[in-house]
């Protein structure tokens, strides 16, 4: 049963002449956290793909040995990247709500706790894990703030493509870095920068890549007023592009060893003949080696 736990395809010839933008503030949206927290409820109410719950016939496959999850796009992650067992391992599913990575682990026998900033991406879990028989706990928050969590808690921190929704990434790597175990594992999806390069509008509606914006994005300071509203509506989250710095070397400066690296096209839209749109790194924790 679950535990809430309170707030605590392509078009060639698309490629032209760079016109490139600078960037003008959009609307008045003073607390993005606010925003998207707002907004991902609302994506719940509209059943996006990522608000979904798995099925029965998905946790009865776990609980028999059979399973596989999502990192980047619609790639299973390597199994090599998990521990040989999940059973009886702490697992923080870090702004992984939704009813579908964090029930699977419950179901192989992990113990695990699911940490995300919209209530009903949680109430997902807390529905399956309610339907199934399943333990797991829900923490609502921000994913740069874990300190609700002590010092070593984890062995397995699973944050699939959120970071996209965040605006600074390198908190999130130390807060990680912190609540994972010596020897414990990071495994981290996350968006390719240069997506964000391109007219999201023309792509969206003729899907074609035309080069307009600077890096590093944001959609509060790269489009025009009422532009994002217009494309994807005033309910859609805020995102944001990372540079592989901050991404990569923010990982390797919070003092984790990369050990893994993988990437996958976009699931659904038109970079996805052209470049890679996710990457995913498997990052460990050093384990405490011995004096002398």
């Amino acid at each position: 049963m679950a535990e809430p736990i309170p707030d605590s395809p392509i078009n060639a010839q698309s490629v032209t002449e760079p016109s490139v933008d600078k960037p003008s503030v959009t609307g008045p949206i003073t607390d993005p956290v606010a925003h998207n927290r707002r907004a991902w409820d609302r994506q719940v109410e509209k059943g996006n793909e990522w608000t979904r719950p798995v099925s029965p016939e998905v946790i009865a496959k776990a609980r028999a040995g059979e399973w596989s999850v999502v990192l980047i796009g619609y790639q299973p992650v390597d199994p090599s990247w998990f521990p040989s067992d999940l059973a009886g391992r702490d697992v923080l599913c870090l702004a992984s709500g939704g009813g579908q990575q964090g029930p699977i682990f419950a179901a192989v026998g992990a113990r695990v706790t699911v940490f995300d900033n919209s209530p009903k991406q949680l109430a997902q879990d807390e529905m399956v894990a309610e339907r199934e028989g399943l333990t797991l706990r829900t923490v609502l928050g921000d994913a740069r703030d874990l300190s609700v969590f002590a010092d070593d808690s984890f062995d397995l921190v699973f944050h699939p493509v959120a970071n996209v929704f965040i605006p600074e990434v390198r908190p999130i790597w130390r807060e990680c870095y912190r609540v994972l175990r010596p020897g414990g594992i990071l495994l981290a999806g996350f968006m390719n920068p240069d997506v964000f390069i391109f007219d999201a509008e023309i792509m969206e509606k003729r899907g074609e890549l035309i080069v307009r914006h600077r890096l590093p994005y944001s959609d509060l300071t790269h489009l025009e007023p009422g532009e994002r509203e217009r494309v994807w509506g005033p309910d859609s989250p805020l995102e944001y592009s990372h540079t592989l710095t901050d991404q990569i070397g923010g990982q390797l400066d919070a003092g984790f060893v990369i050990t893994g690296f993988a990437e996958a096209p976009h699931h659904n839209d038109a970079t996805a003949g052209w470049l890679p749109a996710y990457y995913a790194t498997r990052a460990v924790k050093p384990p405490l080696t011995s004096a002398g």
